[in-house]
């Protein structure tokens, strides 16, 4: 088939290819590309002529798209779709430390097999039960749902992990999460019986409160 047709024909599959990746917040995994009708020839000529960008092993981004500073909670959101955002990863997102985390922190049930990711660089950590079955959040981020846990939860977590984090982190955390509107330290201390730390951070919270 001589070029010209060849592009010609091609076309309309990639206007297509194009829309769906967009509605998708421009973010697509090569299995997710497949299962939409997109040919894996219009994926790698999309590629190749610079539409999109691969970021990792069989993900790829829009090139033309502002990515938000979330991308890689995204990435490992849709790799490790049973994980959840945490402690550093989660206090960023929360905006509740000034911490810049350099990987993604990622809990995982204990039961789980440890998830091996090229890219983003993860920490992973093994929660148990309760642990890492309350307090959870599903945040909507490039058009994808991202399980992250919420503030309060946080916040204990980290005092749960401090020798992961830092206590002083742990203790930033806390203070900002206080200063809001909508904190209570009764929230905190809820995560705090269930965590079986309540002992631990009791004193800290009511020396902030007092």
């Amino acid at each position: 088939m001589p070029t010209f047709l060849y592009h010609s024909a091609m076309q309309p599959a990639r206007r297509k290819a194009i829309e769906v990746i967009k509605k998708r917040g421009g973010l697509i995994l090569t299995h997710e590309a497949l299962a939409e009708g997109i040919h894996r020839r219009t994926l790698y000529g999309l590629r190749d002529e610079g539409a999109l960008i691969p970021i990792s092993r069989g993900l790829y981004q829009l090139s033309d798209i502002e990515v938000p500073a979330e991308v890689g909670l995204v990435e490992v959101s849709k790799k490790v779709p049973n994980g959840v955002i945490c402690l550093i990863s989660a206090l960023s997102f929360h905006e509740l430390t000034t911490q810049n985390p350099h990987y993604i922190w990622l809990a995982v049930d204990r039961k789980a097999r440890k998830p091996i990711i090229e890219y983003p660089p993860i920490r992973v950590f093994f929660f148990t039960g309760s642990f890492f079955r309350e307090g959870i959040e599903i945040h909507r981020i490039m058009d994808h749902d991202v399980r992250i846990f919420n503030a309060p939860k946080t916040v204990i977590d980290c005092f749960r992990w401090q020798n992961a984090v830092g206590l002083d982190v742990a203790l930033e955390a806390a203070r900002e999460y206080l200063k809001r509107p909508e904190s209570r330290p009764a929230r905190l201390m809820e995560y705090a019986r269930i965590c079986k730390i309540e002992k631990l951070v009791l004193p800290y919270i009511q020396a902030m409160v007092a």
